[in-house]
């Protein structure tokens, strides 16, 4: 208990909650670094951790992550992340498992607000929301469903910030580019490069995945233990943190490292490895954002066009790291952490955000609900499509 305490106390932590119910067989923890600028955010992972105090190093990590991403991307949210000890990726959660996990959350009144992450579903979200009203992403009125595709949009933008950054034109068509990682966010993300004109080359552990994305868009297939070493100009990882190790540097083919995975460097001094082989690393905190500024436009009345135009100023920001980077002489993953921290202590500076206090969008009055409109009950959730679902459909019909 005490090395926890020390590490909380070392990087900023505010709150670690451990949950657990036999019953149901909930395992888990919430992590809250931060709420000097808002209420923290942050999504729900459900992974196989071989050990506890795995589960616990990446909470800590994530949620600090989520801190400096949520203020990079202009947010009034603070960072926060779950992580749920789940044995079995293929099963669904039961109604009784989410409801336990809704109520650990809700019992924080707001300090910590769920959003999918790696193994979450919109079901998931859909039945923790049946406990707490401190949860986005839901599909039912006022929520803004799966968050990846934004994520995705995000990831392109930053990818056109690094472009200019290697003196190219911002244009993806043409450029050869490596996705490691098919789930969520990369299969969309796969879709949006091969629209774009990119020759794009994926990679997954589950065959399945690769294989769907083959015969939807046509695209090239490499071995999962390879892709990080395949020759492009743009390396997307978009699978589990920590895949640029200091050894892996040096066997890298790429011109930019540009993916949606979080805390993709497995310690600090790979940025410095990068800039030295003169790789253009795309700070993921900042890349990856689209995902919750889309989660951020539900608390103000979602609208698909404005999170979708907020994501879009990704290439921005990335283009501001990059001239901070370049004006403080460090690689871009210090650039961008300097960039969160400034705003932090600039805006949130001894602040910490407490049930029942007001939000930045709520006019000085007490938060009490995230959406305009009430959450749905139970039997509605689940039953409208992602509004960036049907932006798709719809941008798609207009180009054909």
């Amino acid at each position: 208990m005490t090395a926890v305490l020390d590490r909380m106390t070392a990087e900023g932590h505010e709150q670690v909650v451990f949950v657990a119910d036999a019953a149901v067989g909930v395992r888990a923890i919430i992590a809250v670094h931060s709420t000097a600028l808002g209420p923290s955010l942050g999504g729900i992972r459900f992974w196989h951790y071989p050990r506890e105090v795995d589960a616990l190093v990446d909470a800590l990590r994530l949620s600090r992550a989520m801190t400096l991403k949520a203020a990079a991307a202009g947010l009034h949210q603070g960072g926060g992340k779950a992580v749920v000890l789940w044995d079995e990726p293929g099963d669904q959660r039961k109604e009784p498992f989410l409801r336990v996990l809704g109520q650990a959350i809700d019992e924080l009144g707001g300090r910590y607000i769920a959003a999918e992450d790696v193994g979450a579903t919109p079901a998931d979200m859909n039945g923790i929301a049946r406990e707490t009203r401190w949860v986005t992403g839901i599909d039912g009125p006022g929520g803004s469903g799966d968050p990846s595709p934004f994520t995705a949009v995000g990831v392109v933008a930053a990818m056109r910030a690094a472009l200019r950054e290697l003196g190219d034109e911002p244009t993806l068509e043409g450029r050869r580019v490596v996705v490691q990682g098919a789930g969520h966010v990369g299969a969309h993300l796969t879709r949006l490069l091969v629209e774009a004109g990119a020759a794009v080359t994926v990679a997954d552990v589950r065959a399945d995945r690769v294989d769907a994305l083959q015969r939807a868009h046509g695209v090239d297939a490499t071995a999962a233990d390879a892709a990080l070493q395949g020759e492009c100009d743009i390396l997307a990882p978009c699978a589990l943190g920590a895949v640029l190790t200091e050894g892996l540097v040096p066997r890298l083919r790429c011109r930019a490292v540009v993916g949606a995975a979080n805390n993709q460097l497995a310690a600090p001094d790979v940025d410095d490895a990068l800039a030295a082989r003169g790789i253009v690393y795309a700070p993921d905190f900042v890349a990856n954002a689209g995902g919750i500024i889309n989660l951020a436009e539900e608390f103000v009345g979602y609208d698909a066009d404005r999170a979708l135009t907020r994501t879009e100023r990704i290439e921005h920001t990335m283009t501001g790291v990059f001239a901070l980077a370049t004006e403080l002489r460090v690689p871009p993953g210090r650039a961008a952490e300097t960039m969160a921290e400034r705003r932090i202590a600039k805006e949130g500076a001894r602040r910490r955000w407490r049930p029942g206090d007001p939000a930045a969008w709520t006019g000085g009055e007490p938060l009490r609900t995230l959406r305009p409109t009430p959450t749905p009950d139970s039997e509605r959730v689940g039953s409208f499509s992602s509004p960036m679902a049907r932006k798709t459909t719809q941008r798609r019909r207009k180009t054909s």
